[in-house]
Parts: structure tokens; sequence; C-alpha cells
């Protein structure tokens, strides 16, 4: 089968050892001809994408981000996006997240749009300002929390940072008191990200293909390695695992690449786009 389009996840999957892109990973996604959408899908906030897009020359494509709860189109290269599908945890769940942390230590960042927001610049800000290249607004969650139940918004992400036997616990009380309006999964042992029911990078993908391309799912080639990743994979014509992911993606996926650090990505779209 030819392939038409391209759905990648970042963390763990496009990016190496360094949480940067290969030499061999931009060369590959530049190689490709330009009518082949390469969706960057994550649960990155916008702009922790963006100079990814920059590097591969692919700043006109389409973006998953918050794991599908804020899908993004743009014209041209027009740094303004257009909105196609917004999600958001309400801000009364976003506060009972917030209500069960107190007495831990568990930093909890807030991300809506393209803003990040943290109680403090701690090691945990700092240690994911390093990673994603953006910056936090340090503000009161609370009022960041106010300012959303009068607008009838929320979060696209919380995102609960800490030891790791705090973010078990947390985890634990998420998914016996609200299981059915959220996506709970643990992107590293000391991190619990946190998204609304409704979405996945799956819908949104489709969303995506349907609105921009008139591509059918059969013909897109999905990459991913963590849990997130699983209803993206199951839905393509064919969901590639990196040989780090997670033993449940692997198990769903239509075929296994080499890791991550060893340019799996780069090399499944050598083999099938060369």
């Amino acid at each position: 089968m030819k392939f038409r389009a391209i759905c990648t996840d970042i963390d763990g999957t496009l990016l190496n050892s360094q949480r940067e892109l290969s030499t061999r990973t931009i060369a590959a996604v530049k190689s490709l001809d330009s009518h082949i959408p390469v969706i960057l899908a994550s649960s990155r906030m916008p702009s922790a994408m963006r100079h990814l897009q920059e590097e591969l020359g692919i700043l006109h494509h389409p973006m998953i981000c918050f794991n599908g709860g804020y899908v993004i189109i743009f014209e041209s290269e027009a740094t303004t996006p257009v909105v196609i599908d917004t999600v958001h945890i309400p801000a009364s769940v976003a506060l009972a997240i917030m209500e069960l942390a107190k007495g831990t230590n568990l930093h909890i960042s807030l991300y809506a749009e393209d803003q990040w927001y943290a109680p403090q610049q701690d090691q945990w800000a700092e240690r994911e300002a390093r990673v994603t290249k953006v910056s936090p607004s340090i503000t009161s969650l609370n009022t960041v929390l106010d300012e959303w139940h009068a607008a009838q918004s929320g979060a696209h992400k919380v995102m609960c940072m800490g030891p790791e036997h705090e973010i078990d616990a947390m985890q634990a009380a998420l998914t016996k008191n609200f299981s059915t309006q959220l996506h709970i999964y643990r992107s590293k042992n000391t991190y619990l990200e946190i998204a609304p029911r409704a979405i996945s990078k799956a819908t949104a993908l489709e969303l995506i293909l349907k609105h921009q391309f008139d591509i059918p799912m059969s013909e897109v080639i999905a990459f991913g390695d963590n849990y997130n990743d699983i209803d993206m994979l199951k839905a393509v014509g064919k969901g590639i695992a990196v040989g780090n992911a997670k033993e449940e993606v692997k198990a769903v996926a239509d075929e296994i690449t080499l890791n991550s650090y060893d340019d799996g990505v780069a090399i499944s779209i050598e083999k099938y786009f060369g």
C-alpha cells in the first residue's frame, strides 16, 4: 500500500536520547514529497512543538496538542493557528485535582491553549522547561481557575510531577474518582498527565485528515511508544511502535522499528517513503 500521511508522537518516539531531533530524522522528513503531511501528535503545548516543526521544515503542517484536546492547523506558514477542535477539563475538576495534591510534594501545572501555568519555579518546572524549551507563567493557580470558571473554560491538560510514591497515590485517587471523565496516564514514573476522557490522538488525527486532506486513516503511518498512542496505532493503516515502547503498545502495533534513540522513525520513513 502507498501511504499518504505520517503522524508521530514526539517524546520517547521521535526524539533521541538528548530529547532532540537527530540529523537523520530531520533529513528523512525533509526528503518527503511536499504533499505528504507530517503531523506531530503529543501531550505537549503548541509552542513546545513549534520549534520542532521548524527544524523539520513542516511549519505549515497541522498539530495535535495535549493528546488531541487542542487540534490546530496553519494556513501556509502563518504563526496564528486555526483551531479545529478544543476540549477542556472543567475548572471544577482541575480544582479537585489540586485539592487532592494538598499536603503532598507534588507540583501541579495547568495548561490551556498555548499557556503553561505553574505555581513556582521549582526543580520540576525547571526540568520541564529545559526539555520543552518553553517557560511557564508563574502565578496563582487558584486565580487561573477562577478566571476559567467565570469563562466556563478549563484546562487542556493538568500535569502532576513529583516523587514516585506520591504520583502512585494521585493516580489511584484520580482513577477511583474521575475515570469516566479523565485520561490518566504516566509518561514517566514521576510524571502523571491528565487529559479529557473524550479525546484521543486517533480522533484528532481523523478530524485533521477529513478537514484538510481527504486522506483515509488506512493510508496513514503512525509512530508511538506510550499508552496514549495505542488508539492511534490501532486506527491507522500501519501503526509502528519504536523499540523502547511499552509492551502494551508493541502488542497492538503492526510493526516494531528500532528505538527512538537509534532513529527508529527515520528508518521507517526511509523504508516506506524512500
